[in-house]
């Protein structure tokens, strides 16, 4: 069969997906975004525990993150609006002086958590980007990426 772009109908248009003849399921996903800063940043960050004028710059990224997965349906125009009962953001700098923003989400629902992931990890970085620009404006969102859903149609797991 050949796969088509759910979110259009026959003629194009857009389209919500009717998820009402879905089960529900026990929904997972994990989306990860990389910063990349320039180096006086990473060493302010690490020296300070992340600590600014403006308060902790991680602790205020995932707080936005979290409550911008909360908002996904409404910031994605075809995008469910589904509830999340979990939503879990870890900020890390790695060996490569790299902030890793990682962003696991989970429901009970008929439709998948991915955008909900995706949305969080992406506005965490944005947020690093905003406490941290008074510093450097080279600050670059690397990636932002699904790493992992389950529950759905088919699991993924990105290599």
């Amino acid at each position: 069969m050949k796969k088509t772009f759910s979110h259009l109908s026959k003629d194009g248009d857009a389209k919500m997906v009717d998820v009402g003849g879905k089960l529900a399921t026990n929904r997972f996903a994990h989306a990860r975004a990389i910063v990349k800063a320039p180096q006086n940043i990473i060493n302010e960050l690490k020296a300070n525990k992340g600590q600014t004028k403006k308060g902790s710059v991680f602790q205020t990224a995932i707080i936005a993150g979290i409550m911008a997965a909360k908002k996904t349906g409404e910031l994605i125009p075809l995008c469910h609006p589904i509830g999340m009962d979990n939503c879990d953001i870890a900020i890390k700098i790695n060996k490569k002086d790299r902030i890793v923003i990682d962003c696991k989400v989970s429901v009970f629902a008929k439709t998948g958590i991915e955008m909900e992931a995706m949305t969080g990890a992406s506005v965490a970085a944005l947020t690093i980007y905003d406490m941290c620009k008074a510093l450097s404006h080279h600050i670059v969102i690397k990636t932002v990426k699904l790493v992992e859903k389950t529950g759905g149609k088919k699991d993924f797991k990105s290599s």
